[in-house]
Parts: structure tokens; C-alpha cells; sequence
């Protein structure tokens, strides 16, 4: 009886150990799946650090934090506790940045405070990750620099017609495909703030859900953005905090103040997040172009 029970613990310790290293698994092909996305450093921290607190032992009790280059991404609901587990990491130009993790609970003792040793070499990896994509991008900032400077001075020299030529369907080439270049950054997913009267309209009118139709049709797209609407900034921000949204739109109606607090507000927290004000009425123009 008492070896029947040792094996049953055994099992379950095993089956709890395996899904545990899946769980690791998720979070970095999770990780390198946004990075391969394309997008801006900023927006992809922000998305990073959603997805590392679903890798942990406890992740309903786990925060995180990324810092880099004294901006700061973090997780839902983030509060900052005695149970952490840090890792520090460089860029090849000097600049500093970490990862935080955090549990807003205290757990039994393991390899390191409430964390397991396996949890300290998943942080390293997704380090050593961000710091290699972040590498890349200023690699990239360089070349395309001193291609510049190169085409520069190329300019000045004289150009064979033959150059010209090859110059002309590069142009071409780069024109033709523009669309295809912008594909990594679609827009998957809206924010819609607005009241639920012009919310209403919105919907109710079908022209917004026509439109993107419309568009999408002639672009050859298969599917169009979803999209999430929000009544009041407590919930815009809730919503923001618990998930990456490519597009936020805020529309003025009656309350013309609000908003464009709002999308001030907005802007300065996600400064990465294109944000766009929606008008009901061309005479609210004036109003807007005063803000700016």
C-alpha cells in the first residue's frame, strides 16, 4: 500500500514537473514569435512581458516587469513584493535592462526563494533573447546608415545609364512591394473608446463594419481587425493593461473635453500604440487642431 502511494506521488510530481517545462516551452516560442513579428522594440516588450507571468509555477499570483532604457512594461494588475526573482541583462552598446518577476504571494521554499531552478534558467533564456533582438535592431539602425551615407556619395560620382536603369526597377520593386513589406504589422486588434450612445451609432448604422469590409475586400485580406469597445478610461486602461491592442481609437462626441484628456493620458503611458480621435462632426475640427 504504502509503495502503491510512493509511485501515485511519483507520477503526479513527474506529470507536474512536465507541465511545468511546457508551460517554459510556451513562453519562449511565445517570445520569439512576437519578436519575429518585426515591430517596434517598445511594442514588443509591452507584449513580452503580458505572456511571462503564465510561465511560472503560480501564475495567477505572478507579475512581471521589464525595464529598458528607463521605460518601463509591465503586466496586469503589477504590484511589487519581497518574492522576486531579477535578471539583469546588456546591450551591445551599453544600454542596461532587466526582467522582474514577481509573486504577490508567499509559496514553500524551492531552489531559489519560492522559485524553481528551472524558472531561474527560463528567465536567462528569454535575457539572452531580448538581448539578442535588440541587438539585431541597432545592427540593422547602422547598416541602414551607412547604406545611406554610401548612397550619398554615390550620388555625386557619375552614373552609367545602366546604373540609372537598375536604380529606376529597384525603385519599382520597392513601390510593388510596399504592401507586402507592411504585412508583419497588421492591425489584428481596435480599441474603441467611445460612449455607448456613439457606440450605438456606430454599430448600429453598420457604416464602421461596412467600411472595414469594403476595404479589406480590396486589399484581397481574409479576415479584418476585432474590435473591442470601451465606454470610460477605467476600463480603456484595464483593457490595455490585460492585453496588446495594434490600434486605439477614441471618439469625440457631446463631451469634447474628455476625450482628448483621455488620449493625452493614453499617449503618454502606450506612446508606441498608434491613436487616433474619431469625429461625428467636421465642425469639431477647429477644436482639435487648438489641442495640438
Amino acid at each position: 500500500m504504502d509503495e502503491a502511494g510512493n509511485n501515485n506521488s511519483d507520477y503526479k510530481r513527474l506529470l507536474h514537473d512536465q507541465q511545468e517545462r511546457l508551460k517554459e516551452l510556451a513562453c519562449i516560442n511565445r517570445t520569439t514569435s512576437i519578436l519575429k513579428e518585426g515591430r517596434p522594440v517598445e511594442e514588443s516588450l509591452q507584449q513580452i512581458v503580458l505572456v511571462l507571468p503564465a510561465a511560472w509555477q503560480y501564475p495567477e499570483y505572478t507579475v512581471a516587469r521589464i525595464t529598458y532604457m528607463d521605460k518601463i512594461y509591465e503586466s496586469a494588475d503589477f504590484v511589487e513584493t519581497a518574492w522576486r526573482m531579477g535578471q539583469d541583462f546588456e546591450t551591445i552598446d551599453g544600454e542596461a535592462g532587466s526582467i522582474e518577476i514577481f509573486y504577490t504571494t508567499q509559496f514553500n521554499q524551492e531552489s531559489e526563494g519560492p522559485f524553481l531552478k528551472e524558472e531561474r534558467d527560463l528567465i536567462q533564456n528569454i535575457a539572452g533573447i531580448l538581448t539578442g533582438y535588440i541587438n539585431s535592431h541597432k545592427a540593422r539602425d547602422i547598416i541602414r546608415m551607412s547604406q545611406v551615407l554610401q548612397s550619398d556619395e554615390e550620388d555625386l560620382i557619375h552614373v552609367s545609364s545602366r546604373k540609372l536603369l537598375q536604380r529606376f526597377l529597384d525603385r519599382h520593386n520597392a513601390e510593388r512591394d510596399v504592401f507586402h513589406d507592411l504585412m508583419p504589422f497588421k492591425v489584428k486588434e481596435i480599441l474603441l473608446v467611445a460612449n455607448l450612445y456613439d457606440a450605438y451609432s456606430i454599430e448600429g448604422e453598420g457604416r464602421f463594419s461596412d467600411h472595414m469590409l469594403g476595404e479589406y475586400y480590396q486589399l484581397s485580406l481574409t479576415s479584418i481587425p476585432r474590435v473591442t469597445g470601451v465606454s470610460g478610461e477605467d476600463e480603456a486602461f484595464a483593457r490595455l493593461r490585460a492585453r496588446h491592442y495594434d490600434l486605439i481609437i477614441i471618439m469625440i462626441g457631446v463631451d469634447k473635453e474628455s476625450p482628448m484628456l483621455l488620449c493625452s493620458t493614453i499617449k503618454e503611458k502606450y506612446p508606441y500604440i498608434p491613436t487616433f480621435l474619431l469625429l461625428n462632426n467636421p465642425l469639431d475640427v477647429p477644436f482639435v487642431k487648438k489641442q495640438q
